[in-house]
């Protein structure tokens, strides 16, 4: 009889450390990788940790990568190292043209003040007319690649009028500062620490040109194969949208350590910003439409796309 009863509580203590096994297994069955950037809504979701919060209930933990701009973290999602992540107009274009499996999931409000084409402040060029046969820095497929391709246009330039020096943001800057290029177009929050630190001088932005949209995308895979996440997702970037914009000063305070930026250029930064995703409409779809168009024109990505083809469109 002992025996029976000892078989029985070892069997049952078997099953619950199997029960207890399973159910952490359970807690976190997938990982969401998640690209972000030291801009937009994602680093300070990042800052905040309410997504893990959100994920978690639902199985889901979170990785989190960091890109210095749109196209390389695209290039991380077309090869599947990236579920999801944020990156300006252009890149998504790129992307897209190159074959990766993308879909926008959801976009930001314009924010055409936070992208411009500077120069050194002691520099001559007070114009985009007067870059003409000038180097300007940019990085290759960024949201900023449209802004120079528009504002040349604007200024009666064609794009072949100047000489593109196709760099990273940190490599940029060094060339800006060292006098290797004679303008800089890009984004913030490089360019609020540019105009501050170095008093880099605006000569365009894009009020006028570009919206300059952030937007949401994730792989066609994931977003087809996990509703729940992707819902989370969203829920988690809405309630960071509407606290930073009421916060700007706390939330420039609580970003500032972990992207190694002063609160008071981060306070710029995400006062240019804008707050309120949403799903796309046809305007802004027409919009990326047209950037495509542009770029397969100039021959800048090799085939023509339709933005169509790598819309979400959220079952019921």
């Amino acid at each position: 009889m002992r025996y029976d009863f000892l078989r029985r509580a070892l069997a049952a203590a078997a099953l619950l450390a199997s029960l207890a096994a399973a159910a952490s297994a359970g807690a976190a069955e997938r990982t969401v990788h998640i690209g972000f950037q030291k801009y937009g809504t994602l680093v300070l979701l990042k800052g905040r940790g309410t997504l893990e919060e959100k994920l978690k209930p639902l199985g889901y933990d979170v990785q989190w990568a960091e890109f210095p701009g749109g196209p390389q973290l695209l290039e991380a999602l077309n090869v599947g190292a990236v579920d999801f992540g944020s990156t300006g107009e252009t890149p998504p274009i790129f992307a897209q043209a190159a074959g990766a499996p993308l879909v926008y999931v959801a976009h930001e409000p314009p924010a055409p003040k936070g992208e411009a084409i500077l120069v050194p402040k002691d520099s001559p060029i007070r114009s985009v007319a007067e870059l003409k046969g000038r180097k300007v820095a940019l990085n290759k497929g960024s949201n900023v690649h449209y802004l120079l391709v528009r504002a040349l246009e604007d200024a009666g330039l064609a794009y072949g009028d100047i000489q593109p020096v196709f760099l990273a943001p940190a490599d940029a800057r060094a060339a800006f500062e060292s006098g290797a290029v004679d303008a800089w177009v890009i984004w913030d929050p490089f360019q609020a620490a540019a105009e501050v630190t170095s008093e880099a001088r605006e000569i365009r932005n894009g009020e006028g040109l570009v919206p300059n949209h952030q937007f949401y995308l994730g792989t066609k895979s994931f977003v087809a194969e996990n509703k729940s996440a992707v819902e989370a997702l969203l829920a988690a970037i809405a309630e960071t949208d509407a606290w930073v914009a009421a916060n700007t000063q706390a939330a420039a305070d609580t970003l500032s350590p972990s992207v190694g930026i002063p609160a008071d250029i981060l306070k710029v930064a995400l006062d240019r910003q804008s707050y309120g995703a949403k799903p796309l409409d046809e305007e802004t779809a027409r919009t990326q439409q047209k950037i495509a168009d542009t770029f397969h024109a100039l021959g800048l990505i090799p085939a023509a796309i339709k933005v169509e083809d790598a819309l979400h469109h959220p079952q019921p």
